[in-house]
């Protein structure tokens, strides 16, 4: 062996790929693509392995590489640097990752739920082996946020984390604004696979959660449980909210928010309206869009495509690639903080009733009882009595506080189906300005 081979083979970085499904077959297209020679998939675990195997993007992993369906064959060679993690969820994932770390193995991850519930341990458990876990493709795909973050914004105070994390969402809202309901743009999505069959995670706002939880680490400096963080599903909206959202300068889009006040996180994920003067406004699709803003330098937007295996792997690789090229990792503290969904806001109120005498008056009634002003109130022509349809705005208002005469007024004789709230995002937000 002459001394150039030897030194390409100490430089080598060799990859264990676990998954190759959506994203694993994508990362090694754009693995070979790159042309990155000091760079080589090594292993691949995967279920039913020898179907994988016969994949089309089977042909860019290195024919010498080994196809296994035991994963101790990844975690536990010694022709594996680095373990790319594309499998998902908390359990198996989180004992092969510890794995791969005590093992002295880098770790390449796009697992949201991994990092936002275990992030904490597992980063301790790094620095402790002196390896690095990156994390780059958890939120927001191929969108750079993360190391956005982590390194061009490391000098920050950022005080406040605002955007769409959810392309599956934001592809069903953004697609309800010319009309359609709810139900047939869900299957449109799920024919186009943005949503899963069963779409609870996304439209119920858990997935969003993790990676607002991600971010509020990384960002604000915040670790914060995901089951504190309130959420409300997208379900709920019809096509008539959009129809009075417009006549309110708004539209609606999934929001994942979270701020750090007197050392407490208000965080809260589901739909909002927004003013169509903001930046969030305009994400439509699969777009993903996250603005911060900081105390220094003020807001910076990162928006792209959030979903899809490209995207995605994109992200991946460009961990990948830092770790062959030995940068270092920034190393941001972090400490746990109580999170509260209260927010002072004006909120949308929308109603369908059977039409009666002394509606309003009742309502009104209601939330004067809970010290909460009317602003404005909107009725469209055209509707039947027996499911009239009309919305109350407020005056900025305790979210906490109107939950209470929301509860109360979905008991009055004439709601046909229970109120729904929504927060209205202010003009001042970092979001809109």
């Amino acid at each position: 062996m002459d001394l150039k081979t030897d030194e390409r083979r100490r430089n080598l970085l060799r990859v264990g790929l676990l998954g190759f499904g959506t994203v694993g077959g994508a990362f090694a297209e754009v693995l070979a693509a790159s042309g990155n020679a000091d760079v080589r998939i090594t292993h691949v675990f995967n279920r039913g392995v020898e179907r994988k195997r016969a994949h089309v993007q089977a042909k860019f992993v290195a024919s010498d590489a080994v196809w296994t369906e035991r994963v101790e064959d990844v975690l536990e060679s010694k022709d594996v640097d680095v373990v790319v993690e594309l499998m998902g969820g908390l359990d198996p994932a989180e004992s092969w990752l510890r794995a791969a770390l005590s093992a002295g193995k880098h770790v390449v991850t796009a697992n949201k739920q991994l990092i936002a519930y275990r992030g904490a341990e597992l980063f301790e458990l790094a620095a402790e082996k002196g390896v690095q876990l990156l994390y780059g493709a958890a939120v927001a795909g191929g969108v750079p946020v993360i190391p956005g973050i982590a390194q061009g914004l490391s000098g920050e105070r950022i005080t406040r984390i605002i955007g769409i994390v959810n392309g599956t969402c934001n592809f069903i809202l953004s697609s309800m604004e010319s009309g359609a309901e709810y139900g047939a743009v869900l299957a449109e999505a799920q024919r186009k696979g943005y949503a899963e069959a069963d779409p609870s995670a996304d439209v119920d706002g858990w997935d969003a959660r993790a990676k607002l939880c991600v971010l509020a680490r990384l960002a604000l400096h915040a670790e914060i449980d995901p089951e504190q963080v309130p959420t409300q599903t997208i379900a709920a909206i019809s096509a008539i909210d959009f129809a009075y959202a417009k006549e309110l300068g708004c539209t609606v889009r999934q929001v994942s928010r979270a701020a750090v006040m007197d050392g407490v996180v208000s965080a809260s994920v589901g739909p909002m309206l927004v003013p169509t003067t903001s930046p969030i406004a305009w994400s439509h699709g699969t777009q993903n869009m996250v603005v911060t803003s900081g105390r220094f330098g003020g807001d910076v937007v990162f928006s792209g495509h959030g979903a899809g295996g490209y995207p995605t792997a994109v992200a991946v690789m460009s961990d990948v690639r830092a770790i062959a090229e030995r940068s270092v990792q920034v190393r941001l503290p972090a400490k746990k903080m109580k999170v509260v969904g209260d927010v002072v806001a004006p909120h949308y109120l929308r109603f369908v009733v059977g039409d009666r005498p002394g509606i309003v008056a009742a309502i009104a009634g209601a939330l004067a009882k809970y010290g909460v002003n009317i602003d404005s109130l909107l009725q469209h022509r055209g509707h039947p009595e027996r499911r009239l349809p009309f919305v109350v705005t407020t005056e900025p208002c305790s979210s906490a506080t109107l939950e209470k005469a929301v509860a109360e007024m979905a008991e009055m004789a004439f709601m046909v189906e229970p109120p729904l709230c929504l927060e209205i995002v202010v003009a001042n937000d970092p979001a809109t300005d």
